[in-house]
């Protein structure tokens, strides 16, 4: 298989409150939800860099397309990682994630590697990497 992510798709409990943190709080860009006119098809898309997109899916419709039942999952099953270019930008996104109602997991502080890093969980859990790695030589902002 040939590696080439093109869309990351995060199940979310509920899709209106994902698209505010992920749009408003955290100032993704987004055509908002799309999709609605199928019964399991409202989506949200956020391009990103690269030609990545994030999707916000509810977690009910990806049951159904998928045939899996739903459970309890656990936020450390994967996280994502977001890097930024220096401590202050780690910071930065950080104080964002706060006003936008997500929740810290673990304050910035150094890093094993060398780097500086903190962790943030979406409004469903899903867990988040702020990062600055002075290894990295190409890096992203949120804002």
């Amino acid at each position: 298989m040939k590696a080439s992510i093109t869309v990351l798709t995060l199940a979310v409990n509920d899709l209106e409150k994902s698209l505010h943190f992920y749009q408003t709080g955290l100032g993704l860009q987004t055509k908002g939800i799309i999709g609605r006119e199928f019964e399991i098809g409202a989506v949200a898309f956020f391009d990103l860099d690269h030609g990545l997109r994030l999707a916000l899916w509810p977690k009910t419709s990806l049951s159904v397309d998928t045939g899996l039942s739903i459970s309890n999952a656990s936020s450390l099953e994967f996280t994502i990682g977001h890097n930024v270019g220096s401590r202050d930008e780690v910071h930065k996104v950080l104080e964002e994630v706060i006003i936008a109602g997500g929740r810290i997991i673990k304050a910035a502080t150094e890093t094993f590697y060398g780097g500086y890093a903190g962790y943030f969980a979406d409004p469903d859990g899903h867990l988040w990497e702020v990062a600055w790695n002075p290894g990295f030589d190409q890096v992203t902002t949120v804002s």
